[in-house]
């Protein structure tokens, strides 16, 4: 897909940046041809300018661009990009993004990454288990937006807080003059994941103004597992938590006496065999989760005499997602305090099931319930308004207030009561005082018997935003080289969130001895806020100009000074440099500092009981590990949790701020001997100090075992399992991330058979190193480049697009590559080196000559390449869900029609 800068050539089919500067780099222009340019603002920057000069580089997706990619959301469109690293998505049950979409720069995490709509910032995201500290995409209605520019560099001077790894900005339409009406149709070749986008746009404009509104209806069904053949069995190995089940009794039940048995499918029962009694849960769980989205934008511009517009915009945006798990494992256990007595109507052993610990104990996923669903409902509204115009000296000014809140309901359904577990299966009496419905845990469960211990919950949470800007930029006076041009501006902004968990699921429990009601993680309620106010400054110098070798050399500087009341100021600065010696070659330097504080979500989330993804190194013993001692031999970690480790995770009030420092260099060239041909390369450079992250149950795990330290964190009981992992976030030491960017552009000249346009665009990861300050004051320093060996956690070296354009009259067609680079997963179990993947696209428009109307027909994933296979990485759906795309060939259509 072609990047360029507004009135760029037209369509292409993949994401491939091209920075805004290289548009503009091909040529210098004459005084009367820039006479006609308007000033505008180009993210990375406050100033009006009537250049693109710049010394961070940007690029630009325009709206015909963005059609042409066959995406239907703002998240699939943005994390094509190569700069992009591991992000949210609707794939897997088993991630956390639950219907979210997120952006992650520069692999350096989504919050991180400040996205903003229209110059502003955008309010953050909720709809998970409690709210979110990073914007979600899918709050954004595609429909609405005109273009995206995406800046890959620390902009804190120019923007404030959180972008450390670049901005986004997301450009609403401002004027449309007509009516545009578009739909999309689109299905996999194996008749699932159908996917409809309805589009509406109409505008007018006049003297008086404009004003335009614009709709979305978007779906994508579901996707499981089981309709893939790489993610029908997971790679992990089958689950213990069989629909059969697993007994163990203290006292001797007949033959099997204190050894555990099973149902034997007859009627009977049977001795365990640990290495075949297990069961297969993952074809029911989710691949691609669905996702029913539906947008209204409207804006309206009013000119309130030749020098001032009032301007008020308002967006509300629905959306609705949902994952199936795996049906609930009850905990039962005699250490909990369940028992079966020997008079049970549905104990056929006629001896009581009791004991401490597990010696005895239950383990059967109760399939009868279903599948556990969880769904997420989110309603996002943004209102705006303020005030924009010209002085006659040409200095611009513009002041907003933005109103912005998200309200996210949560419906966890078909869990497990563990407290009416323990009434249907305990003494009689008991049981029938409480009106409970007896469950027969050794045979049949009928449906009376799993409605009485289904568990259903709802939480509610939510995010809200208060912004005002107001802004100031022009040209200050004329110096030898040129004017000196300044920005400068102020801001207020206060964020809240709040989450109030499922009452029911946070009830304590009354029959057992067991922290959680349900098999429903609780967790504490969170409510929180901060505000802070800001001031910047920001400088455009130029320094020589029409010298011998200095055709061009340019200084910029800026300044921004923030106070926020949980952590008190903060001054942040930004210096760059552009010298072009020729017309044809620009070189480019930024120096920056970064700054960013501690979210509400990581400060105060409350206290939440979770099961964690990771492999424990003390299985079977631990292999005389120092972390590992008292670990018996027989302990087996598929046979607790379904594998999984039990984790408590929260906020961390005592957090201080993240600071960087970013720098990058590069340059543009366009050669005037090759006409069309543009190609840049930028070598950055970011350490982050104070980095807020979590340990990761993983690293946690890895580090006791093999040094012994952090074994606080870590508690296990007597059978070796992990009965509670501490993880939550913390100032690690340090994060370092170096790499390069390379785009390479060729228009090459018209041709009878048609007009081409080249583009090829690569980001190449040559370090990221995390350092972490252990407890003896010793350094370790983890390198993740080019690694995949911790759960969630991929970062390929290379990254890369390619886009082939073709143009004909009234015919347009377009082929792409998407490229991942390998990466190492480690020792075994893993598989080595997980592959290269390389996908293709092909897409084909016609427009009709008698009527304003296009149809495009394409595929994605051409040759139906599947998601490299992962063990470490993969979790039970065996591939990176973060990092590629399980979906397999799918073809689409779409008409469009403009009046």
């Amino acid at each position: 897909m072609m990047m360029a800068i507004a009135g760029a050539l037209g369509a292409g089919g993949v994401m491939l940046p091209v920075s805004a500067q290289e548009a503009n780099a091909s040529a210098a222009d004459s005084g009367s041809e820039a006479k006609t340019l308007e000033a505008v603002s180009v993210v990375g920057s406050r100033i009006r300018r009537k250049d693109e000069t710049a010394a961070s580089p940007v690029f630009t997706m325009e709206r015909s661009e963005i059609e042409s990619t066959g995406v239907v959301s703002v998240g699939e469109l943005l994390q094509e990009l190569p700069s992009v690293g591991s992000s949210f998505n609707s794939t897997g049950s088993g991630g956390t993004s639950h219907g979210s979409s997120s952006l992650n720069l520069r692999n350096l995490g989504a919050n991180r990454s400040l996205v903003l709509v229209n110059g502003r910032r955008w309010v953050n995201g909720a709809g998970t288990r409690g709210f979110r500290d990073f914007v979600d995409l899918n709050t954004i209605p595609l429909a609405a937006v005109e273009r995206v520019e995406v800046l890959l560099d620390g902009a804190t001077a120019i923007y404030g807080a959180d972008a450390i790894a670049g901005v986004v900005n997301i450009i609403t339409y401002s004027s449309f003059d007509g009516l545009k009406l578009s739909s999309y149709v689109g299905t996999t070749d194996k008749g699932d994941g159908f996917t409809h986008n309805e589009d509406f746009l109409w505008g007018k404009s006049g003297d008086w103004g404009s004003a335009l509104v614009s709709a979305t209806v978007a779906s994508s069904k579901e996707i499981l597992a089981g309709d893939r053949d790489f993610s029908n069995t997971p790679l992990q190995g089958l689950s213990r938590n069989t629909p059969a089940g697993r007994f163990k009794n203290s006292t001797a039940v007949g033959s099997f006496g204190t050894k555990a048995f099973v149902r034997d499918g007859s009627g009977g029962y049977r001795l365990d065999v640990p290495a075949t009694d297990v069961y297969n849960e993952t074809p029911d769980t989710t691949l691609i989760g669905p996702l029913d989205r539906a947008g209204l934008y409207g804006q309206l511009r009013f000119h309130l005499g030749d020098s001032v517009t009032f301007v008020t915009e308002g967006l509300y945006n629905t959306r609705e997602s949902s994952q199936r798990f795996p049906a609930a494992t009850p905990r039962i256990r005699g250490g909990d305090g369940m028992t079966i007595p020997a008079d049970h109507p549905y104990n056929p052993f006629g001896v009581p099931f009791q004991g401490s610990g597990t010696s005895f104990e239950v383990v059967r996923a109760i399939t009868e319930l279903g599948p556990r669903i969880n769904t997420q409902n989110v309603n996002t509204m943004r209102l705006a308004a303020g005030f924009e115009g010209d002085f006659t000296n040409g200095w611009s000014w513009n002041s907003f207030y933005t109103y912005a809140q998200n309200k996210a309901k949560w419906t966890s359904a078909n869990q497990i009561d563990l407290d009416k577990v323990a009434l249907a299966l305990g003494p009689n009496d008991r049981c029938v005082a409480n009106g409970c419905v007896p469950l027969n845990i050794f045979g049949a469960i009928t449906p009376d018997m799993a409605n009485y211990i289904r568990a259903n919950g709802v939480d509610r949470n939510g995010t809200k935003q208060h912004d005002f800007t107001a802004n100031l930029t022009g040209d200050l006076f004329a110096l030898p080289a040129g004017m000196l041009a300044f920005a400068a501006g102020v801001e207020y902004r206060k964020e809240s969130g709040f989450d109030e968990p499922s009452a029911y699921f946070n009830q304590t429990p009354e029959f057992i001895s067991y922290s959680r009601k349900t098999t429903s993680a609780p967790r504490l309620p969170t409510s929180g806020s901060y505000d802070l106010k800001e001031a910047y400054v920001e400088f455009n110098v130029p320094l020589l100009a029409d010298l011998p070798l200095v055709k061009q050399l340019e200084l910029s500087a800026a300044t921004r000074h923030s106070r926020y009341s949980t952590f008190g100021g903060t001054t942040n600065s930004k210096l760059g440099l552009v010298w072009r010696p020729w017309d044809d070659l620009m070189v480019r330097s930024t120096w920056a500092q970064g700054f960013r504080a501690p979210s509400i979500n990581e400060l105060y989330a409350g206290l939440r009981q979770t099961n964690l993804p990771a492999i424990d190194p003390c299985n079977g013993g631990g292999a005389g590990k120092p972390g590992c001692v008292g670990v018996p031999a027989s302990y087996d970690q598929s046979n607790y949790s379904g594998g999984s480790i039990l984790s408590t995770v929260g906020g961390n009030p005592d957090l201080q701020p993240e600071t960087s420092v970013n720098r990058s260099t590069g340059f543009i060239y366009t050669p005037g001997f090759a006409k069309g041909l543009t190609w840049s390369v930028d070598w950055y450079d970011i350490d982050l100090k104070e980095a807020i992250s979590s340990f990761g149950s993983q690293n946690l795990l890895n580090l006791c075992a093999s040094t012994g330290q952090r074994c606080n964190l870590v508690t296990r009981d007597s059978s070796g399992e992990i009965v509670n992992l501490i993880d939550g976030p913390i100032n690690l030491n340090r994060i370092k991330a170096r790499g390069v960017d390379t785009t390479l552009r060729y228009q090459l000249p018209k041709m009878a058979v048609g007009n081409f346009d080249l583009m090829f665009n690569a980001a190449y990861l040559s370090a990221f190193d995390r350092y972490d300050t252990l407890p003896n004051g010793q350094v370790r320093v983890a390198t993740r480049a080019g690694k995949s060996d911790i759960a969630r956690e991929s970062f390929p070296r290379w990254k890369a697009n390619t886009s082939l354009d073709w143009s004909l009259g009234l015919w347009s067609a377009n082929w792409s590559m998407h490229y991942i680079g390998n990466t190492d997963e480690g020792p075994a179990p893993g598989y080595g080196r997980i592959p290269v993947q390389l996908t293709h696209d092909v897409w084909g428009a016609y427009t009709l000559r008698s009527q304003p109307v296009t149809f495009t027909v394409g595929v994605q994933n051409l040759f139906d390449k599947e998601p490299p296979l992962s063990y470490v990485n993969g979790g039970d759906l065996n591939f990176d869900m973060s990092t590629y795309n399980p979906r397999g060939r799918f073809i689409y259509v779409k008409a469009a029609i403009n009046l």
